[in-house]
């Protein structure tokens, strides 16, 4: 059976200016971050739509009606602002069904929630992705800190599996990739860690699972592909096996 998966953000546009002695001219370049999940998904049994950063802005749902075509929902490194103010909001001060309410509602009537990690995730990079106290927030298996969250690991560190038999872990064995950072957060009481870094790097959360309401929620602190990720797990075998395994786990009871 096909179960319909929505990525909300992982995208951006970059302007750059170039210096050529007396002379300078600018570029914009628009950049893709989650082309590995989408190879990995596809032909699987999670249909994905991709809805970009900018695009979700104004296209997000504003109705239950629009998330209920939905098994799963994965937020992935776009802040609370984009769903906050849209154009009708923030150029005209007009009123519109608040999304973040809307998303929470959703989950406790039975949807599944992802939260990746990012540097607009959870609080995110300076604070500015502003997810703390939010009514997504509180669907969480996880609290967000009230400051810049990023935990950057240059030399990188290997997952430790607390939970190797949890479902979300089937057939992933072995040493998993290097991970070059994560998302400081806070673990909810019941919530379940499935996966964290090493006590040596600080044994933050990487992987916690919980429910709100009928729904189930995860948050998956580190990224869904680079920078975070290093290359080496963006290919690695059990890439595709560890997504697969954690939207199974989120849309087995779903509606």
């Amino acid at each position: 059976m096909t179960k319909k998966v929505l990525l909300v953000g992982e995208s951006w546009v970059s302007s750059a200016t170039h210096y050529k002695g007396f002379d300078q001219f600018g570029s914009v370049t628009f950049h893709l971050g989650a082309e590995p999940l989408v190879k990995v998904l596809k032909d699987s049994e999670f249909e994905l739509t991709y809805m970009t950063a900018h695009d979700a802005v104004d296209q997000f749902p504003y109705e239950m009606a629009g998330l209920d075509q939905y098994d799963a929902i994965i937020l992935s490194d776009i802040g609370a602002n984009s769903l906050l103010l849209p154009p009708a909001v923030w150029l005209h001060s007009r009123t519109v069904p608040n999304r973040l309410k809307l998303i929470k509602a959703w989950v406790e009537k039975g949807g599944a929630l992802l939260m990746v990690g990012g540097y607009f995730s959870f609080q995110g990079i300076d604070g500015k992705a502003r997810w703390r106290r939010t009514a997504v927030e509180d669907t969480l298996p996880v609290t967000c800190l009230p400051y810049d969250d990023r935990v950057e690991i240059p030399e990188g560190a290997v997952a430790d599996v607390v939970k190797p038999d949890h479902p979300t872990m089937a057939g992933l064995s072995g040493s998993w990739p290097l991970l070059l950072g994560v998302n400081e957060v806070e673990v909810r009481d019941g919530a379940e860690v499935i996966a964290r870094l090493p006590e040596d790097q600080g044994g933050h959360p990487l992987l916690v699972l919980g429910g709100f309401g009928k729904g189930r929620t995860a948050a998956w602190t580190s990224d869904i592909g680079p920078h975070w990720l290093s290359p080496a797990f963006c290919e690695w075998e059990g890439y595709g096996r560890l997504w697969k395994n954690i939207l199974g786990w989120m849309t087995e009871t779903a509606r």
